[in-house]
């Protein structure tokens, strides 16, 4: 293959991303309506986060979990969205060659992140609901500090060596990507050297980011839904398993969106139907977890209320 056909890592300057519309009087409005997400996005999580910090109340392991979930969601969303905004601002679509890779990075690292840490919460449901007597042990400080450490090195070491693989890539004089962010799959396809190693690298970072994860979580539930089952009163069953409701909700949500796509045949792909997803797994999503874990639990909403003096927090209770 020509040298004229080909653009190596040196060489290449910029990325297209062509986003959802390309009809100028549709521009304002998608900047209007993903702006709003995105500032509702970061302020219901920074609440969370604040809340938790603040009320002595919710120092444990569950809330610990939450307030991290919820610090991941801000990242993981502040990856994407504001570049997009300020393409849709300036009508300009190009992203540089290093932004795109660091993009990919922290896409890659805080929504693998974000997997972890939803499957830890639901082993901590779990030891809660199944093993309570060994509560305390099975969930002390110092073991849920050595879980999140876990969850950063497995999802930051792949990352990093995906994006480091990345490098090594020569792409095709086109370097068009349908997506409003670097998606990895879209960026292998403008590749014009082999890129078996890197799609190797995908393969194992859906295997270690969803498909362990979901298992975990899976299980879970499953030993969760035994035990709850086994208590003898309705009340006794629904105090129990409401404890799950709102990590539930959003694992459903989360997982749901992510399969409605990616586990359909691959003749039913395309290009707006994926942008369609990631907007939902990658803003509306992240955006609703504060509502979801605020509208559903009696401990997040007294603590709303201390916050805010008593009842100002109606936007989320």
């Amino acid at each position: 293959m020509g040298k004229s056909s080909k653009v190596n890592q040196s060489d290449a300057s910029d990325f297209l991303l062509l986003g959802f519309s390309e009809q100028p009087g549709e521009q304002p409005l998608l900047f209007g309506i993903f702006l709003g997400m995105y500032l509702i996005t970061m302020v219901g999580n920074l609440l969370i986060i604040l809340v938790i910090s603040s009320d002595a109340h919710l120092h444990t392991p569950m809330y610990f979990f939450l307030a991290n979930l919820s610090l991941t969601d801000a990242c993981f969303t502040s990856a994407s969205i504001p570049k997009m905004l300020a393409n849709i601002h300036t009508h300009n679509q190009t992203i540089s060659y290093s932004g795109c890779l660091t993009q990919l990075y922290f896409l890659l690292m805080f929504g693998g992140l974000d997997n972890c840490l939803l499957a830890v919460m639901a082993y901590d449901r779990y030891v809660a609901i199944c093993q309570p007597l060994h509560y305390s042990i099975a969930m002390s400080p110092q073991l849920c500090a050595l879980m999140l450490c876990m969850c950063w090195v497995l999802t930051n070491c792949p990352a990093l060596m995906h994006t480091l693989l990345l490098t090594r890539v020569a792409f095709c004089a086109h370097t068009a990507i349908p997506h409003f962010y670097c998606d990895p799959s879209a960026l292998l396809k403008l590749a014009c050297s082999d890129t078996s190693i890197n799609e190797l690298m995908i393969i194992t970072m859906g295997l270690m980011f969803l498909a362990i994860p979901l298992m975990l979580i899976v299980f879970s539930y499953i030993r969760i839904s035994s035990a709850v089952l086994g208590i003898p009163s309705p009340g006794g069953r629904w105090k129990a398993f409401s404890t799950c409701g709102s990590h539930l909700t959003v694992v459903l949500l989360f997982y749901g969106s992510l399969m409605g796509v990616y586990l359909l045949p691959p003749s039913t792909h395309s290009a707006e139907r994926e942008s369609r997803a990631a907007i939902l797994y990658m803003i509306v999503i992240p955006m609703l977890n504060p509502f979801i874990y605020s509208l559903r639990n009696r401990d997040m909403k007294e603590a709303l209320s201390k916050l805010f003096g008593g009842g100002k927090a109606v936007f989320l209770v």
